[in-house]
């Protein structure tokens, strides 16, 4: 792409942050993309609905033409389109104009436009925030290295809740609205998250201390796998301290001033999430 070029001059106001124009047009869009998922919201409150729907929808299809032209611009403005549509960024901007043109033929999927909120991931490239995507990084490794544990858990509790739940069918009966096995796991599955809806309560002596014991036993498994979580984490970022984390491959051992991954070799800077970024010059020049 040439540089003095009209295409090129797009590409870096709509693609990149770091000149006036490109930072002023991701503002405007983070802008419209707030008004866009507030227009869907008040649109969802029937009153309001009832007497000015038709305005709202107008501005809802006002949206989606700006949406659409936008992602038919990126599409157009990139050397590797492929490489956009099938991106993280790519997808959802995809996948938030799609809602209302199928609103014509399925009533009601307007309202999933609520994913254009997750447009708003742009801030982090705006106020130059991608640092912090190492966080994700660290909290996904632990989740993937304390899986065998977390499926444990959840193996205990689902035994625990089908237990209950069976007891308490047989304790209580229909009589007090515990007319099936899966309804009484389900009361125990709420009663052991404390959520607590109450549309199901023992009326028993002894069905309320079975259920008491299970409110107990349930603040008990709540701390459980935060506790995993939080361990992992911790080992996790002790043990690559000092090393940077590949986020194409999620390889974490790759040396403090790496610029390429040592695995897959690719650009260990966030490329993938972020296409305008670019590494410090000092880390490229050695």
């Amino acid at each position: 792409m040439e540089r003095n070029s009209l295409k090129y001059k797009w590409y870096k106001i709509i693609f990149e942050h770091d000149t006036k124009a490109g930072r002023l047009f991701d503002e405007i869009l983070l802008i419209i993309i707030v008004l866009s998922v507030m227009v869907v919201m008040i649109d969802s409150i029937k009153p309001i609905n009832d007497k000015i729907g038709n305005i709202l929808l107008a501005f809802e299809w006002l949206f989606t033409v700006l949406f659409t032209i936008e992602y038919i611009i990126r599409v157009l403005l990139v050397e590797k389109k492929s490489k956009y549509i099938f991106s993280f960024y790519g997808i959802i901007d995809f996948l938030s104009i799609i809602p209302t043109y199928l609103s014509l033929i399925y009533a009601g999927t307007q309202f999933l436009i609520i994913i254009r909120v997750v447009r708003l991931l742009r801030v982090f490239r705006i106020l130059k925030l991608v640092r912090f995507t190492m966080a994700s990084v660290y909290l996904i490794h632990a989740l993937k290295h304390a899986r065998e544990k977390i499926i444990v858990f959840l193996g205990t509790v689902l035994l625990i809740v089908t237990i209950m739940g069976a007891l308490m069918y047989i304790v209580e009966g229909p009589e007090s609205g515990f007319d099936s096995i899966p309804r009484s796991i389900y009361w125990a599955i709420v009663t052991i998250t404390t959520v607590g809806y109450g549309d199901i309560s023992p009326t028993t002596v002894t069905g309320q201390f079975i259920a008491s014991i299970l409110m107990i036993t349930g603040y008990a498994i709540i701390a459980v796998p935060t506790g995993i979580i939080t361990a992992e984490m911790s080992r996790e970022k002790s043990k690559n301290q000092g090393t940077k984390v590949c986020l194409k491959c999620n390889n974490p051992d790759n040396e403090p001033d790496a610029v390429f991954c040592k695995k897959c070799g690719s650009s260990i800077y966030p490329r993938l999430m972020f296409p305008s970024f670019q590494p410090p010059q000092s880390q490229l020049t050695r």
